[in-house]
């Protein structure tokens, strides 16, 4: 929408990760680093873990783009609560093995086969798990069976496993001590610095063509690190507010003000209204510790709750409360009805059965 307005070639702070916008941080360096030498390596298990929304999605997009696909055969993974049961088809799915009506035994043998089939090639095999932290410990524990696959000391399958921080912690656990054997790099991918949010926002301009229009005085770039807290998704989704701001009220300057301004509405966008809130949470009690009926009872209480909003009608509460003891009343009757004619009906069986 303000792309053309401020002459620039295209989304600059778009929120689906796309590889042409990488932006090589400290971090983000460091973390390609790390997956260059699990490449170089040739085996065991690379661990990159970050915040959501740090960029680790776009770091494998970015890793993938550099890939020659006559010498490697890469295959991406998004876990989503995969099992054990599942983990080896869509393993076998994401490199293209037929596995329909497939046994365990068969659907491992195929796999195998696949392997030694892309090392006759003169190529390598390479799985990336995304979001690796939904995997479940038994699905974790299929992949490091995987990598027992070998052809003499060649190593036929190599896995990245990326995901958010608790899978550090799953993989700190007692059941995990033989794959923490097989990981030969693990790196934390954390937030940018102040500078580095400067940086990766003029960066991610200069890719559509920004010539300094709009402009960023300093301290806007200083609230930008401060209301996302350096981590690129929260950047994206403020900046592109910010520019849409400035777009419409015909800005050529982003100040703080507008930095404040746009953060404060977006904060004001995630609050969830408060009308439909159940009138005993008001009065800081659980539902089921209060007995509303001795609430409405209090003059008091019924005023103060008729005035926390209109969403508080304590007369319409009320009317509601005796609706709903009419309907268990009626439902309970109906129940007893069906329990005594069941008996009922099972008497004569019993009767029959005796005799």
């Amino acid at each position: 929408m303000y792309e053309a307005h401020f002459g620039l070639k295209g989304k600059p702070f778009q929120l689906n990760p796309d590889p042409s916008f990488f932006y090589g941080s400290r971090g983000h360096r460091r973390a390609m680093a790390y997956l260059e030498y699990g490449l170089h390596q040739n085996e065991g298990f690379i661990v990159i873990t970050g915040e959501v929304g740090a960029g680790k999605t776009l770091l494998v997009r970015s890793l993938l783009e550099k890939l020659d696909p006559g010498k490697i055969v890469a295959a991406n993974l998004v876990s989503t609560q995969i099992d054990a049961d599942d983990i080896l088809r869509l393993v076998a799915a994401s490199f293209g093995i037929p596995s329909k009506n497939l046994s365990k035994s068969d659907l491992l043998l195929a796999i195998e086969a696949f392997l030694v089939s892309m090392t006759a090639q003169g190529k390598r095999a390479l799985l990336i798990v995304d979001e690796a932290q939904n995997l479940t410990q038994r699905a974790v524990e299929e992949l490091r069976m995987l990598s027992n696959f070998q052809l003499e000391d060649h190593a036929l399958l190599q896995s990245f496993l990326v995901g958010q921080p608790e899978f550090r912690t799953i993989m700190q656990s007692p059941e995990m001590v033989q794959l923490r054997q097989r990981v030969i790099a693990s790196y934390h991918l954390g937030p940018l610095d102040v500078q580095e949010t400067q940086a990766y926002v003029e960066h991610r301009l200069n890719c559509v063509g920004w010539s300094g229009n709009p402009a960023f005085e300093p301290e806007a770039m200083k609230g930008i690190f401060e209301h996302s807290q350096g981590i690129p998704r929260r950047i994206n989704a403020l900046c592109d507010r910010i520019m849409l701001a400035a777009f419409l009220g015909e800005q050529r300057r982003i100040s703080s003000d507008t930095v404040e301004q746009t953060a404060a509405e977006m904060r004001e966008e995630q609050v969830v209204p408060d009308t439909g809130a159940d009138p005993a949470r008001a009065f800081g009690q659980t539902p089921a510790g209060v007995d509303l009926q001795r609430i409405l009872a209090n003059p008091q209480a019924a005023r103060a709750l008729a005035e926390i909003g209109p969403g508080y009608d304590a007369a319409r509460i009320e009317e509601r409360l005796a609706l709903l003891e009419r309907t268990l009343s009626t439902t309970l009757n109906a129940l007893t009805q069906l329990i005594g004619t069941a008996q009922q009906a099972s008497r004569p069986e019993n009767d029959v059965g005796s005799k």
